[in-house]
């Protein structure tokens, strides 16, 4: 299974933080943010990996070349100097990705989640791994119900960032800029979303707040 992460935003709740530097290459516990997934993903056997990029796109190029010191080999998928958000930047991807489902993981988020155990999620067009509400998300973004994903009344959890998905979700797209949230209701209303939800380690590594948390954290491990 290959693995897209999302690494194309500005970043501009970090603030000055990335006015040049990109938010994935941020430091955390002497590695940069991205570092950190690519060692976890390569410890979990996966090694074919796409990266998208946008703003100062070159940093993460010259910073993680290929891949070939953690024994992974990248590809980048480059939007230029217009980001494409996240559905559009997926589209663009999709000749890297290939035909089979893919693991798509947001570069600003810090996880333990177990992601080899995502390998079989392929029976639906999308597979959502959902959390807990953080303080900065407290509505939530979908309903979980006997695994499957909902646009319900009950409880609500926030997407992670972390889910696996069909390339097929994307079959009436055109090139451009558009979001992945539509694609992702329009496959609920159809019944093809399943989910899980995860509670161990995850961080929304969003603002300046939140990326010192998670140094911290690392640091007491």
């Amino acid at each position: 299974m290959k693995v897209m992460i999302l690494a194309a935003g500005r970043g501009e709740r970090m603030g000055r933080l990335t006015d040049h530097c990109p938010k994935p290459l941020l430091q955390v516990a002497g590695r940069a943010l991205i570092e950190h997934h690519i060692l976890a993903l390569k410890a979990q056997g996966f090694s074919q990996l796409v990266i998208n990029v946008a703003y100062l796109g070159k940093q993460i190029k010259d910073a993680l070349g290929n891949g070939e010191r953690w024994g992974v080999h990248i590809e980048y998928s480059d939007e230029g100097n217009q980001a494409l958000e996240t559905g559009g930047g997926i589209f663009k991807a999709l000749p890297l990705l290939g035909e089979a489902p893919f693991l798509l993981l947001n570069a600003d988020v810090w996880t333990d989640f177990p992601y080899e155990s995502l390998r079989n999620k392929t029976d639906k067009n999308i597979h959502l791994v959902l959390v807990n509400n953080p303080a900065h998300n407290l509505k939530g973004d979908f309903s979980l119900i006997a695994n499957r994903v909902e646009l319900a009344t009950s409880e609500w959890l926030t997407y992670s960032g972390v889910g696996v998905f069909n390339p097929t979700i994307f079959a009436n797209e055109e090139a451009g800029v558009f979001p992945l949230a539509p694609l992702i209701r329009e496959s609920i209303s159809r019944h093809q979303v399943s989910g899980e939800l995860y509670q161990g380690e995850w961080i929304d590594v969003g603002t300046p707040e939140r990326l010192t948390d998670l140094k911290l954290k690392l640091q007491q491990v």
